[in-house]
């Protein structure tokens, strides 16, 4: 998947916000082009393309590269102030695709400063699961199956879930989501100290 495949609802061009943070948070981290690229797990020119704009990652990528820089997935996306009322329907917000598995990431609350935890709702369909490498450590992620059923949690030993279903596990350790039934959906929080 892409960054085309990237859907907006409050940024026009999402690459230009993924570029621009790119480059922010490699320079607060004080780290070359190669140093993160090779932390990441990809090539300098992909690096290169993506802190341009021209670049079309993959939820993969983009995961890479925020534990390469040791930031939050949601640090990537330029959003708006937070309402005092914030309602996010269901076919709203900003859609990150997986390269590998028929698996969607809608933001839907990233933390204010100082506070780390962020929302998501996850959709998926049965087929290869979405297999995350380690995010940074301390993270944690819980996830509440909202309807089908599916594998979730550590990639050793995932739990299978239905709805109203909860899991917690470390997100610092190799974790999955897999569909076993179509129309998958739960919402996901992560959270970091």
């Amino acid at each position: 998947m892409t960054a085309d495949d990237i859907t907006p609802t409050a940024a026009a061009n999402p690459q230009e916000h993924i570029a621009a943070a790119l480059r922010r948070e490699r320079a607060r981290a004080g780290l070359s082009l190669t140093e993160v690229a090779k932390r990441a797990g990809i090539a300098k020119s992909t690096l290169s393309q993506l802190e341009s704009g021209a670049g079309n990652p993959s939820v993969e990528t983009l995961w890479a590269l925020c534990v390469a820089l040791g930031i939050q997935f949601a640090q990537l996306f330029e959003l708006p102030p937070r309402p005092r009322v914030q309602v996010i329907r269901a076919d709203e917000g900003t859609v990150v695709f997986s390269e590998h598995a028929d698996y969607r990431s809608i933001l839907l609350s990233a933390a204010p400063p100082n506070v780390r935890r962020d929302f998501y709702r996850i959709t998926a369909e049965p087929g290869e699961p979405r297999r995350s490498e380690p995010h940074m450590p301390g993270v944690m992620e819980h996830v509440v199956l909202g309807a089908g059923r599916a594998l979730v949690g550590l990639s050793e030993a995932p739990e299978e879930l239905g709805p109203g279903d909860y899991i917690a596990y470390p997100g610092d350790l190799p974790h999955l989501f897999q569909a076993l039934e179509p129309g998958t959906w739960a919402t996901m929080v992560l959270e970091s100290t």
